[in-house]
């Protein structure tokens, strides 16, 4: 049986594989008349990233363990994955904390620096699904997934099934499949996933789910992609900088200045927890603002 490390390495090397060979494929699409033209340097970013990630794994440094580690101290049960009914309901727990640590990747700004990284490229393809940032082990967003463990899952099996999430949202990354019918009611979808990836204010801040969009259903995020909504991928102020560092950091830079500049710590705490473009004069990029500047610009136009 295969060590779980050489497992890693092979997927690893699968996904990276796939997206050259997609980026090849769209390479030579670009001759034809109207095709966009394929961005190289946004997969070198992505696996810049990739790498970098890879090396920051050895830093002896996670705020996710601790926290782990206490809660399987804690917990209020031992279970034993060995039949399907646990399966599917540790599955579905899984599946419940992905949508609320993605959501507030997208919500909170201490988060959302890291996740930004994501977001980042212009265009939409499988080599976007590797680039996640480098500073995501020292933010632990995996507390997020702490509850399963309080419950007795144990702490190698909850990174398991997360990894397993991940990787089922590789093949989401791309512009060139189309909707899939029944499915787009239950499963994340390339066409949810597009929506996820678009800078349109009215796709900002939908579709969270992991393997499922049950949540997003369920809680009002979903979105559908729309014919005459074509979606616009990069961040609403969109990342044009080539270099690595700055797309690694951009955010945690611009969060520093506006805690640095904040009158008072309450101001600093709340540029920290509050959305992304929030601003404490009012006239800030929140989602919530951008809707209603939009909606604002209809209504005179009208």
């Amino acid at each position: 049986m295969l060590a779980t490390g050489k497992i890693a390495v092979y997927v690893t090397l699968f996904i990276v594989a796939a997206s050259m060979i997609e980026a090849a494929v769209l390479t030579f699409k670009e001759r034809q008349p109207g095709a966009e033209r394929f961005d190289w340097s946004e997969v070198w970013i992505s696996l810049a990233d990739l790498v970098g990630r890879k090396l920051f794994a050895f830093l002896p440094i996670s705020l996710s363990a601790p926290i782990f580690h206490f809660a399987w101290t804690h917990r209020i049960f031992t279970l034993s994955i060995d039949n399907v009914t646990l399966a599917l309901f540790v599955f579905i727990g899984q599946e419940f904390c992905y949508y609320w640590y993605h959501r507030a990747s997208h919500r909170m700004r201490f988060f959302w620096a890291t996740h930004a990284v994501h977001h980042s490229p212009n265009q939409l393809t499988l080599s976007s699904a590797y680039r996640l940032g480098w500073t995501g082990k020292l933010t632990g967003p995996a507390m997020f997934f702490a509850p399963l463990v309080w419950l007795g899952v144990r702490p190698e099996i909850v990174f398991a099934i997360l990894s397993f999430n991940l990787l089922y949202q590789f093949w989401l990354h791309n512009t060139w499949m189309p909707k899939l019918g029944w499915l787009e009611y239950v499963f994340n979808t390339p066409s949810a996933h597009r929506v996820h990836h678009a800078s349109n204010v009215d796709y900002l801040d939908a579709n969270y789910g992991g393997v499922l969009v049950v949540f997003d259903r369920l809680f009002g995020t979903y979105v559908a992609e729309r014919a005459d909504e074509p979606c616009r991928y990069g961040l609403v102020t969109p990342t044009r900088s080539r270099n690595p560092l700055v797309v690694e950091f951009e955010h945690w830079v611009s969060l520093a200045r506006d805690i640095a500049a904040a009158p008072d710590l309450w101001t600093a705490v709340r540029h920290v927890f509050l959305p992304p473009g929030w601003s404490a004069n009012g006239k800030g990029e929140t989602t919530e603002d951008l809707r209603k500047r939009t909606l604002a610009a209809v209504r005179t136009d009208a």
